[in-house]
């Protein structure tokens, strides 16, 4: 079975190709009772495939949340602070709720937006899994700590069960001797709390 698309491919393939991941991703969330995270262009792919906010491949919606170019125009790579606002999901069960990290961040198409009725929803169903935060850990707009102008400072979200979980600041940039100048904790646990959900 051939698994990749190139430019010599032909639709047909192609085609049968994009069928075999979907059935892939599927069967590990439904059967296999597995994990999904994408951090990143990983959370760029998981949002435009509909895994989050949905929990499914599904098409995106005119009003669908998606993820666009950051308000300040260009790329943007600094270290962020977020706050882990909900651990619904078995990817956040080692982090501190409510607790500020310390992550760095590099996108030029990180700016989450959705509309008042879709947030509301999220936060609702407790999807917002972490949030762009400043210094004193309040959610803000100020692209000092919210570099992309995140809607409500949205940094990360879940699929409905916690299972999937997209983020742009990257949680795997991260180990001894790394950043050793930047204050704060920089260890979300993520990988951790996904081993430990199988153990």
């Amino acid at each position: 079975m051939r698994l990749t698309i190139g430019y010599q491919n032909t639709q047909e393939e192609i085609d049968y190709t994009v069928q075999c991941i979907k059935e892939a991703v599927e069967k590990l969330l439904n059967e296999r009772d597995g994990l999904v995270l994408g951090i990143c262009n990983g959370f760029q792919a998981l949002i435009k495939l509909g895994l989050v906010p949905y929990g499914k491949i599904a098409t995106q919606l005119s009003d669908s949340p998606t993820l666009t170019t950051n308000s300040i125009g260009r790329h943007v790579s600094k270290t962020v602070y977020t706050k882990v606002v909900t651990n619904k999901s078995p990817w956040l069960q080692e982090a501190e709720l409510g607790g500020v990290y310390s992550i760095p961040a590099s996108h030029g198409e990180g700016r989450f937006v959705a509309s008042d009725e879709w947030i509301q929803k999220l936060f609702a169903n407790g999807q917002v899994a972490t949030q762009y935060v400043d210094i004193d850990g309040n959610p803000t707009m100020d692209e000092d700590f919210n570099p992309n102008g995140s809607y409500c400072a949205i940094e990360g979200i879940t699929s409905p069960d916690g299972r999937v979980l997209g983020k742009m600041a990257h949680s795997e940039r991260r180990g001894d001797g790394v950043a050793v100048n930047i204050y704060g904790d920089q260890d979300q646990k993520i990988f951790k709390s996904g081993v430990k959900y199988f153990a």
